[in-house]
């Protein structure tokens, strides 16, 4: 009876343990002590400029895990070199999810990268958040139903709002694209015609180039030609700094709006000439810690100790390091919220459910918000204007949705 009895008491603990086990399988990329997180980043190739929010986003996550990770786990963030080649992304991410076994990927750098990567991100059912790029696609739930777009200004609002500018100012103008042929460039294009509507076609003319291309030179030299009197500028920080010099070199004054991801004064606006970017406008969704207004901003401060502490060999003057800060912010947010349920069900929750979040490097007024049906963080943007050498914010919030 006795031996019975025994038998029963194992039984009955391994059925207590079952789910437990079940829950914790269901959990990939995590152990008791460790979340473990991917990435792929430009570190070398052609845009290697945004390799600094991949450096930003790995020491944030070394200064959380001093402070004893989140609900008692370190972050483990596996970031990966991708040459920004959309085949070395897939091949990289691959290597991430079967080998590594992440939980998640989190903020990967490139629209069409981040496109590659996606059906097969939902196939192996791994979250794809807060990704490196505001391409509306990614807003499509219908087609990417794991992914949020990342913690910046959606390009296609962006161009919007470059429009209806430009309009308010001269409801006759003719528009002028320089703009990467992909995905990213096409939002601008999109954005334009959201608001041009019909007379897009007889209004403007664009240009492409591709991450290989040496300069853009011959495409601005034609842009000119078509007599355009508005400019978009919608290009990476290489092939930006090229277009405004080349329109400098060549007497050309267009209204500019120059793309929000390019407008960094390290790596695009001194490599063109200071000289040459004077007036140009874009948007700003973050806080500049060069401009003097934030002087004495607790939230800039604060930013300023992290970097000399966790990133002294960064330049304090490459804003990407203020956008790598603002996402891994929000992805220890998301963390946090999951509590010990670590499961991708959710993960993806939490993500979707995200009220009124305030992080300190966002302007002031501008909060993330997602839901079921709302994979869009930021929708809130502000003009800012080229002085030769800072950028001017200028007007209230605008949303370009």
């Amino acid at each position: 009876m006795r031996f019975v009895t025994g038998i029963g008491v194992v039984g009955a603990l391994a059925l207590l343990a079952w789910p437990a086990a079940a829950i914790s399988a269901e959990m990939r990329g995590v152990t008791a002590t460790e979340i473990r997180i991917g990435q792929t980043m430009p570190y070398s190739g052609p845009v290697s400029a945004f390799g600094a929010l991949g450096k930003g986003e790995v020491a944030y996550f070394k200064m959380l895990n001093e402070r004893g990770g989140i609900n008692g786990r370190k972050i483990n963030l596996i970031s990966l070199d991708d040459s920004y080649a959309p085949p070395k992304t897939v091949e990289q991410t691959r290597r991430l999810v079967e080998s590594d076994e992440v939980a998640l990927i989190f903020s990967s750098i490139g629209t069409a990268h981040n496109t590659a990567i996606a059906k097969y991100l939902q196939g192996k059912n791994i979250p794809q958040l807060f990704v490196g790029s505001g391409a509306s696609k990614f807003a499509d739930i219908a087609q990417y139903p794991q992914a949020t777009l990342g913690v910046q200004g959606p390009f296609r609002y962006e161009a919007r709002l470059y429009a209806r500018y430009a309009l308010a100012k001269n409801p006759n103008a003719r528009f002028a694209v320089i703009s990467q042929n992909d995905d990213f460039g096409r939002d601008y294009l999109q954005g334009l015609k959201d608001v041009l509507g019909d007379k897009y076609d007889s209004v403007v003319s664009a240009a492409t180039y591709e991450v290989q291309d040496p300069t853009i030179d011959s495409q601005i030299v034609k842009l000119k030609a078509s007599g355009a009197d508005v400019l978009v500028i919608a290009a990476t920080p290489k092939f930006a700094a090229q277009s405004i010099r080349k329109v400098y070199e060549i007497g050309w004054k267009p209204m500019t709006f120059l793309s929000n991801v390019a407008v960094w004064i390290s790596t695009v606006m001194q490599p063109a000439g200071l000289e040459a970017g004077t007036g140009i406008l874009s948007t700003a969704y973050v806080k500049d810690p060069d401009d003097p207004a934030w002087n004495d901003d607790a939230g800039v401060k604060t930013w300023r100790g992290f970097m000399v502490k966790y990133a002294p060999d960064a330049d304090l003057h490459d804003t990407n390091y203020v956008n790598a800060y603002n996402s891994a912010m929000a992805m220890e947010h998301v963390l946090k919220a999951c509590g010990d349920d670590l499961s991708t069900e959710n993960i993806l929750k939490q993500a979707y459910s995200i009220r009124d979040l305030e992080l300190p490097m966002l302007l002031p007024g501008i909060r993330i918000n997602t839901s079921a049906s709302d994979h869009v963080p930021v929708d809130q943007m502000q003009f800012m204007r080229f002085n030769g050498k800072t950028w001017d914010r200028f007007g209230e919030l605008q949303t370009g949705n």
